[in-house]
Order: structure tokens, then sequence, then C-alpha cells
């Protein structure tokens, strides 16, 4: 078998033990990094290939003759031309639950820092305004505690069930999102979205990114949240209309907001939200899955992936 890996610098690999993937029966041929247009050159010749930010679109689909397994060390495959696979019956499948322990801590990460006003305390300490100060503490920076607050989740899979567990060791209520037009699990605390948004005082997205959800928050949504509210976004920077959230924290219309994701990534062209002068705004370059033992699930799960699709047991198939 011939096997194919486009993007491996993308997981991180140097700290991760590979044997799980290099102990396989297949002839690795693999890339660092490869852009859209070295893709069908690379995959013309594989029965495997694995990706995880380099797309695979109808055109390098039909191209790759041996094709029969894409394996994506991602759970979103929206990079991934599905009708053009499933017309070839090219298994697809992806990696689910690798990253939830990274994922909620830095969501957590960007909540503490936003409601504790961890990097202005933190700039106050260093530079003079702590000795400046006629008392022993500086309190120029309002810090708001979680406890009693309510935290609205949209998504209650993995990461959005993940997140509301340490909500819960906060003392906070949670609430879950009913997108329209969707079926949900049966919460006892899931209320209609627009409901939620008047309620929560931290709003968290967990949902993939679909034609339904591309900019699930935009100026409507963001008029309708308290403006003492916090928009995190963990998820895919498409959810939210970028443009409306700038405008939002310019004028106040709600206390602040985190990303870890832009929409189109690198922002190679730039992006409204690179822009210091944002007030109460955290940005990430899209960091929150990458801690060294979930990449290292990561890794194991994919190459179990493959395992299985050799033994003529596909898992994990999106197709």
């Amino acid at each position: 078998m011939q096997g194919v890996i486009l993007d491996f610098d993308s997981v991180g690999p140097s700290d991760l033990d590979l044997s799980k993937l290099y102990d396989l029966p297949v002839k690795w041929q693999i890339y660092s990094h490869c852009s859209p247009e070295q893709v069908s050159e690379r995959i013309s010749d594989a029965d495997i290939v694995l990706i995880n930010k380099a797309p695979l679109l109808a055109p390098q689909i039909e191209q790759a003759k041996r094709l029969k397994l894409i394996s994506i060390f991602a759970t979103g495959t929206n990079i991934i031309d599905l009708k053009a696979a499933r017309e070839r019956n090219i298994i697809v499948s992806n990696a689910v639950s690798y990253g939830t322990g990274s994922v909620v801590q830095h969501v957590w990460s960007l909540i503490l820092s936003l409601t504790t006003k961890l990097d202005e305390y933190r700039k106050a300490a260093m530079d003079g305004s702590w000795e400046d100060s006629h008392f022993f503490c500086v309190m120029d920076f309002s810090v708001r505690e979680l406890q009693g607050k309510t935290l609205g989740i949209v998504g209650a899979g993995e990461l959005g069930m993940g997140v509301a567990k340490i909500a819960e060791a906060f003392g906070m209520d949670v609430i879950f999102a009913a997108l329209p037009g969707r079926k949900h699990s049966t919460q006892s605390n899931r209320i209609p979205f627009k409901e939620l948004l008047t309620k929560a005082d931290i709003l968290s997205l967990h949902c993939p990114l679909t034609e339904q959800t591309t900019k699930l928050i935009g100026a409507e949504e963001l008029a309708l949240m308290k403006r003492s509210s916090i928009l995190i976004n963990t998820s895919r920077g498409a959810l939210v209309d970028e443009v409306a959230l700038k405008n939002a924290l310019q004028q106040g219309e709600i206390a602040g907001a985190a990303s870890d994701v832009l929409s189109v990534e690198p922002p190679v062209d730039g992006n409204v939200l690179l822009d210091t002068a944002i007030p109460n705004f955290v940005l990430t370059p899209h960091v929150a899955w990458i801690a060294k033992e979930a990449r290292q699930r990561l890794i194991e799960q994919v190459a179990g992936n493959v395992e299985a699709f050799l033994e003529g047991n596909p898992r994990n198939q999106v197709l």
C-alpha cells in the first residue's frame, strides 16, 4: 500500500511517538506541508492519504485513481469534498474526542483571562502601577466571579459537555442552545438559541461549521447578548461574523470576547480581528488542541483508522 501524508508538520510530530503509524504495512511518503497546487501530483499514486488542513477537493480526488482511504487528523471534514469521495467509493475517516482535555482547559483559560483581567493585571504588576499604588493592591480593572453566572453553550457534543462539567465546579448554571431546524439531544436545560443569547453571561461555541452555522453569531445575535456578556470561540472562525464582533467590542455591546480561530488560517491577508486596539479581546493562534497528550492520541487514533481499514473493518467513518 502506498500512503501519503500531506501536511505532517501541522500535527507537530517532532515530540511524539510515531511508531504506531510507521509500523503499519504502508510505504509512506511524508510531506511537512503542502500547498493546494501540490495536492494532485502528490496523491496521484496513493492508496491512502492522511491530511490535517490540506484541502482535498473534487479535482484532486478524481485524479487520484488508486485512492481508497482518506483519514484526517481532525474531527471536522469541511476541507474534503465528501460528494466526490462518495462517488468514488472512497472511505473517509476522522478523529474524535482526542483533544477534549486540551480544548476544554484552553476554553477555561480564555474565560478566566477575561473575567479576572489577567493580562491587564500582569502588565500592572510590571509597569510601575503597583509600585505607584497608595494601597497594597491595584484595582484598576473590574474582576467578576463566575459563581452564580450562566454559561450558554452551542453544541452539546464531547467538547461542549466537557466545558459544562468544569462550569459546574465554578458554581455556574449551564444552558444549551436549541438551534432552529436541528435535531438535538434531550437535555432538560436546552432552550431556544435566541433565548439563550439573552440569558448567557458567557457564550461558548462548540458546534461544527456548516452552511447553516456560518456566521451563526452576527450583528443581530450580538445585539441580543447582555452588555456584560463574553463570547468564546474555540470551534471555527467562520461561525462568527468577524466585522460584527469587532464593532460590538468597540461599541461596548458585549463586555469581551476570546477566539482561538479565524475565518481564514493562517491569516496571510490580514483579518479585522488582528487589531490590538480592540478592547477586551483575546486572540490565540489555533492552539487549543495542541497539548502533547492530545496530539499523541490523535496520531494513535489515525494510525488505528488506517489499521482498521487494512483489516477490512473501517472505523470512525464519515463515509
